[in-house]
């Protein structure tokens, strides 16, 4: 009896999730059919998902399930049937092949990766419902951050201590992962870079724990488990040195403590300002408090400066903003977001195509980046076989689909955002922690996609889904109490 009901639809699909959940933080998995090695977004979870979703539409073919439904599938809908019209328009401009690359395997690839997105979004979204189905999720999306502090930790002492060999641990690294350790350092955990892994923490973790805590609200009955769990992540986020990762954190904590956390912020100062009314004592330790502080950030700041990556944001003398990003080593950056926008102006209302906005860079760069960055230098050498990315997400929107798919884009962007504030409605703790942390993820994701372009990566879709989720199910439940009342 008890396996039976293991295998039942509900309870497989929650294993499923959970498979979904558990693998998020490997991104880049080595045993993947038919994905050469310039692949690097290979989602371990795709794996339990490609699982997932065929189990939920035969569930919901039979009536054995209902499907959310959302307002935010219109504009995602209408953006997914632009993407195809604007790959069209591309097919037609035909450009040139590249280093082996077609339009049309290009265009093929770049249509994969998004289906690949919205197939995280509408799991997600499909996969929480209730109270009770966030709880799973969240308590799932903290076992995976579990698995990748414990990896993180590796790397640290392979690191710092010298206990473990550096080639023993590649070598188990390379047992799942697309790449080896990275020879800076620099903590990647189970993700590709270290960029990624900070771009996971800002984007998927982080907003759970700080919603947690702001909210004082709990997913399990171990109370100090959410204030463990971002103790230990903010070194980890420290260490992969990710200039993109601290700002998308360190701004999305910062606005959304300014717009949800009025009530903290008020209840925080009239305890500090209570203790020097009181005892000398009391008075101290908030001093004290402060003290540590300013401890802690100056030491946060010594920590991150021994990097001259890091260093070099406040050191450089440059004379204009081109050299300012060439002395930060941001310089190719620049040049790929240049020449992919270059395409943009050329064809502004449609783009050249999805996925085809690497043919288009090379031919527009900017002067300066040809003789000072080295990186572009060795890109453009005839032996260099790598296809060139935008490294801006909003900007490949803008080359590849144009101004309609990049307003398109925000309208969907905006109305996740509506559905998320629609949850601080209800006057209930766990409306508002998940209402707190996905406003949270929706300004940590906004900063994250100025320094990625792939529709592939998981984190920038899946907590908009479940937020998604949860307000449409309780958006239906409203609209069902107001018809029974007023049909009393």
């Amino acid at each position: 009896m008890n396996l039976l009901q293991f295998f039942s639809p509900r309870k497989f699909s929650r294993t499923l999730w959970a498979a979904v959940l558990l693998t998020l933080p490997v991104t880049s998995f080595r045993w993947f059919p038919f994905l050469g090695d310039s692949t690097f977004v290979r989602p371990l979870s795709l794996y339990p998902m490609a699982l997932l979703i065929p189990l939920l539409l035969i569930q919901w073919a039979r009536g054995k399930t209902k499907l959310n439904w959302s307002g935010a599938l219109i504009p995602l809908g209408a953006l997914t049937l632009f993407v195809i019209a604007a790959t069209s328009f591309g097919g037609i401009l035909d450009p040139l092949p590249l280093r082996g690359q077609v339009y049309s395997g290009r265009a093929i690839r770049a249509l994969a990766t998004l289906f690949i997105g919205l197939s995280f979004f509408i799991s997600a979204m499909w996969m929480n419902k209730d109270e009770d189905d966030l709880r799973f999720t969240v308590q799932w999306i903290l076992a995976g951050l579990c698995l990748d502090l414990a990896w993180s930790g590796l790397q640290a002492v392979t690191f710092y201590t010298g206990l473990l060999k550096k080639e023993m641990v590649t070598h188990w690294q390379l047992a799942f992962s697309m790449r080896e350790l990275v020879r800076s350092n620099r903590i990647s955990g189970l993700a590709y870079e270290p960029a990624w892994l900070a771009g996971q923490f800002a984007t998927l973790f982080f907003p759970w724990l700080f919603a947690s805590i702001l909210t004082n609200y709990r997913v399990t009955r171990f109370k100090w488990l959410e204030p463990a769990l971002l103790i230990i992540s903010l070194p980890v986020l420290l260490a992969t040195y990710s200039r993109g990762g601290l700002l998308a954190s360190v701004a999305a904590a910062g606005l959304t403590f300014l717009f949800l956390g009025r009530d903290v912020i008020r209840a925080m100062w009239s305890w500090f300002i209570g203790g020097f009314r009181v005892r000398a004592v009391d008075a101290a330790l908030r001093v004290g408090m402060i003290l540590a502080l300013v401890v802690i950030l100056a030491g946060a700041f010594a920590f991150l400066s021994r990097k001259q990556y890091i260093s070099r944001l406040w050191q450089i003398d440059a004379q204009s903003f081109s050299e300012y990003l060439v002395d930060i080593k941001a310089g190719a950056r620049g040049a790929y977001s240049s020449g992919a926008y270059a395409a943009f102006e050329q064809y502004p209302w449609t783009g050249v195509g999805f996925g085809a906005s690497g043919f288009y860079i090379y031919q527009n760069l900017p002067d300066w980046t040809l003789t000072t960055v080295p990186e572009i230098a060795k890109q453009l050498s005839p032996e260099n076989r790598l296809y060139p990315n935008p490294k801006n997400l909003y900007v490949r929107l803008l080359a590849e689909t144009g101004l309609i798919g990049f307003v398109l884009f925000f309208a969907f962007q905006f109305y996740v955002l509506g559905d998320i504030l629609s949850l601080l409605r209800y006057n209930e703790t766990w409306a508002r922690f998940a209402a707190t942390a996905g406003v949270f993820a929706w300004f940590a994701i906004t900063f994250y996609n100025f320094t990625q372009d792939s529709f592939a990566t998981p984190n920038i879709w899946l907590i908009s889904g479940v937020l998604v989720g949860l307000s449409a199910k309780s958006s239906a439940m409203s609209r069902d109490i107001a018809l029974q009342n007023k049909g009393k």
